[in-house]
């Protein structure tokens, strides 16, 4: 570890861990550290000094017991011993937790007995760290020279008894344990430098992570490509952005060009253009090139195979030297990698995973768990048993890994795992940051064919349930259409109690509605609150050119999960069914009596219409309201709203009566006649408006189902279709079924036709509706970068007697609601979209239950998150 610059001798202190300082008194320990605090080598902070701490502790640095009577000089000599007993107490738990923080600390004190220097050997193997020692051999003349000119001289015979002491201890010294012990006759003509951590890294203008490659070249290029990365002349691929590649390791074995791929990594690891991280497959090949006896199975006797028939083309010479070139390679990988922004830690590269308190450190034990990950021995196949370790992470590192393959890439605690099985027919997958995306290649073909590969067994437990322990503290999900959306535990916990007690088996809870938020500006207009023009004006200052405006049924919100036939339905949720149809909180919408009723007279509707085989589907998955209102909402209605409507009529009608007698006695109250004759009319405004929604059934008749997202057929989702193509599925809908009924709507693209929707709204609510949704013509929009509201509501002036009260409109009421805040509505909004359509696409591609589940789990969670109920 010394090296020499120029004929000088260098010694670099770690970049963490704990330096030993060795040496008896005099020798130089304290001048050496006080010079390189000086010159910028070390840090005041880095120093832990016995005599310090003996200063801090009993506030003397020595006790001098020399030329005392006996009986003093024992009392003296005890608490001096005390007080070095204390002073070490303190000075060990402060190394301790420097250690659990991966800092360098330099311990001065002399350490002549091995027991001394054993506690922090353990110490710093207990925190997976490196331990140091720097001898400070020096003659005894010299130290007894320097004693006389110590403020506090040890005196001679102490400093002579210490010599002796520390001469015996250097016979084992090298042999206690300690990674890397220098020796020093002097330090004058030393340089001592500080070594990097060569774990960590920056991340520049962004880095691509890739996935477990295992010997698939091919797709590795093609999705290279994709990524945006061109040969240059000399064969390197680059990106003209100046990004940075990252392997999670595996490039080799299983595959079928090992050799090509683990070519490219070296080029381009040396060439500073891609990093690559130590791995399972990676370090047995290394043994296996070292010459070790190791076992090449699981596709890493490949590679052997590959180098063979190179040395039959190429010659055994060029073979060896690709061989130890190869070796280097694969043994200087680190076990893995910490990716800062400007000095703070943000990503952490590591094959098989990490532990936070592992992070940025380098020991066996370390390399061992970023290879293999947390294990719990073999199952009956032979397959390790693999424990999550992921549902421990807390720190704030966002960790990226491979190793365990899966269908697709799972986020879970800010854990993100990108193999997905290249080898075994899966994909390749990348993971750019900062810009959190996936990017995939489809693998050419299954090329390990083993029967029982992790992406059948992932099939095969598809409906096993999710392992709450990674969701019920908190955890996020990765969406396509918004990015990474996180919820906190004390929601998760929520809506985990509604999930376990209250709503529909959660193989068949595929989608949650997602909210809607009104327009983010108030109407201008003194007399509403809420208008079309300020939606219309939303949309357009977002760029939107065409909206549609949908008519709003006054009903409850529920979701249509409708299958052929009951086999159709085993696929997608692991038992037969007709269907089922439920409320956006995930309960039944119907009784038990009633809900097969309503599943069987739609099954049979839409057999009858031919619907299933002219689109060619086995499911139909439907975003809708149920009317009438009554159906769900009886017991609000009965015991808030029909009361609330009853009392203030009555009371109103005897208050004017009163005032009408009084003014007919000649008393003043005009003004109270006229203000009470509003109330009253508030009232029995309050009581037709939810009155207009509510009619009684019988059976089925009566009830109407208003679809207006066709969400899912089989294998296709239908988030790319414009609002308009919704409507016309919708109106198709209301010819197969009488159940169904169609939507009105208009469209929007000028100035006339929004005149002539807001004519319409005014229309609809002053006859009692509810009022309309504005949305844009597509599904999802953004402007620039960011997602916009996908749909807003705007609500009549009478519906909304019945959500702010009954004299809401009186002016200083509506005006002090104008000053509502809809900013986290909106997040909402956005948010609980990009959930609703990252499960049902999910759903679609039929992914594990536990994939689904986290984004209805989360949609719900938000659905805890306190937000005006109002808006």
């Amino acid at each position: 570890m010394t090296d020499r610059h120029e004929g000088q001798r260098v010694i670099p202190f770690p970049h963490g861990g704990i330096v030993v300082l060795v040496g008896p008194s005099n020798s130089g320990k304290t001048t050496l550290l006080r010079r390189l605090v000086q010159e910028g080598v070390l840090l005041q902070t880095e120093i832990v000094s016995s005599d310090d701490y003996r200063t801090l502790v009993g506030d003397v640095e020595y006790i001098d017991w020399k030329g005392r009577p006996r009986e003093e000089a024992d009392i003296l000599y005890s608490d001096y011993q005390l007080l070095s007993n204390l002073a070490f107490e303190a000075m060990n738990t402060v190394v301790s937790m420097r250690c659990r923080l991966g800092k360098l600390t330099v311990v001065d004190a002399t350490h002549l007995q091995p027991e001394y220097r054993r506690k922090y050997i353990d110490l710093a193997a207990g925190h997976d760290l490196p331990c140091a020692a720097w001898i400070l051999d020096l003659p005894e003349q010299t130290l007894l020279e320097r004693d006389t000119s110590r403020d506090q001289p040890r005196g001679r015979q102490r400093v002579k008894q210490q010599f002796v002491q520390f001469k015996r201890s250097l016979r084992g010294l090298r042999d206690e344990g300690f990674d890397f012990t220098y020796m020093l006759k002097e330090t004058e003509s030393v340089q001592f430098i500080r070594k990097k951590n060569p774990l960590l890294a920056e991340i520049g203008a962004g880095v691509d992570v890739i996935g477990d490659i295992h010997g698939c070249y091919d797709e590795m290029l093609e999705l290279l490509g994709q990524l945006g990365y061109a040969p240059d002349d000399a064969g390197l691929y680059r990106h003209p952005g100046g990004r940075t590649l990252v392997s999670v390791g595996d490039v080799m074995s299983r595959g079928p060009k090992s050799l090509d791929t683990l070519r490219f990594w070296k080029k381009h690891c040396d060439a500073g253009t891609a990093r690559m991280i130590d791995s399972n497959h990676g370090w047995k090949i290394a043994r296996y090139l070292s010459g070790r006896q190791v076992t090449l199975s699981h596709g890493d006797e490949h590679i052997a195979a590959e180098l063979a028939q190179l040395a039959l083309e190429a010659g055994e010479e060029e073979a060896d030297a690709l061989k130890e070139e190869l070796k280097q390679f694969l043994l200087s990988a680190p076990s893995h990698l910490v990716l800062c922004r400007e000095g703070v830690r943000r990503v952490v590269v590591a094959h098989a995973g990490i532990r936070d308190e592992y992070i940025g450190k380098q020991s066996k034990r370390i390399q061992d768990f970023c290879r293999y990950g947390d294990t719990d021995g073999m199952d009956a196949t032979g397959a390790p048993v693999r424990k999550e370790w992921y549902v421990e992470h807390e720190s704030g590192e966002l960790i990226v890994w491979g190793h365990d393959p899966r269908p697709f890439p799972t986020v879970v605690k800010n854990t993100v795992n990108i193999d997905q099985g290249a080898v075994f027919g899966g994909s390749l997958t990348a993971y750019r940051y900062p810009e959190q995306k996936f990017v995939s290649v489809k693998a050419y073909q299954d090329y390990a064919r083993d029967p029982d590969s992790p992406l059948i067994r992932w099939e095969r437990g598809r409906f096993s349930p999710p392992n709450l322990r990674k969701l019920v503290e908190g955890y996020s999900v990765m969406t396509d259409t918004y990015g990474e959306i996180s919820v906190r535990g004390e929601f998760v916990k929520a809506a985990i109690d509604a999930v376990s007690h209250f709503t529909i088996p959660m193989e068949e809870l595929v989608y949650i509605p997602p909210t809607m938020s009104p327009a983010p500006r108030v109407s201008a207009d003194e007399t509403c609150l809420e208008h079309p023009r300020e939606a219309i004006a939303y949309y357009r200052s977002q760029g939107v050119k065409t909206m549609v405006a949908e008519k709003k049924h006054m009903g409850s919100r529920a979701v249509l999960l409708l299958f052929r036939d009951e086999a159709a339905a085993v696929p997608y949720v692991g038992r037969p069914t007709l269907g089922t149809i439920y409320t956006r909180t995930g309960r039944a919408f119907f009784n038990k009596e009633a809900g097969p009723d309503v599943l069987s007279r739609l099954n049979s509707d839409l057999h009858k219409a031919g619907y299933w085989a002219r689109h060619d589907t086995d499911l139909l998955l439907l975003d809708a309201e149920i009317i009438p209102w009554n159906l769900k909402a009886r017991e609000l209605i009965a015991t808030q709203y029909a009361h609330v409507a009853e009392a203030a009529a009555m009371d109103r009608e005897q208050l004017l009566g009163k005032l009408r007698e009084a003014e007919n006695a000649g008393r003043d109250v005009s003004g109270w006649v006229q203000e009470m004759e509003g109330k009253l009319k508030n009232a029995r405004v309050f009581r037709e408006a939810f009155q207009q929604y509510c009619w009684d059934t019988s059976g089925l008749d009566g009830i109407r189902i208003a679809p207006f997202h066709t969400l899912a057929h089989s294998g296709q989702t239908f988030f790319d279709r414009s609002h308009l193509w919704h409507m016309e599925h919708g109106r198709e809908l209301a010819g197969v079924s009488p159940l169904f009924m169609e939507t009105e709507y208009r469209t929007i693209t000028s100035e006339a036709d929004e005149a002539d929707v807001i004519r319409w709204w005014e229309e609809l609510t002053e006859d009692g509706h509810e009022g309309i949704v504005i949305k844009p013509e597509t599904f999802i929009v953004r402007s620039g970068k960011s997602l916009i509201q996908p749909a807003i509501k705007i609500r009549g002036r009478k519906y909304l007697h019945i959500i702010y009260g009954i004299d809401y409109l009186q002016p200083d009421n509506l005006a002090r609601l104008k000053l509502r805040k809809t900013g986290k509505k909106e997040r909402h909004a956005l948010m609980e979209c990009a959930l609703s359509v990252e499960s049902v696409e999910r759903f679609i591609r039929k992914e594990p239950l536990e994939r689904m589940h986290e984004c209805v789990l989360a949609a719900l969670s938000l659905e805890s998150d306190p937000v005006d109920p109002r808006l």
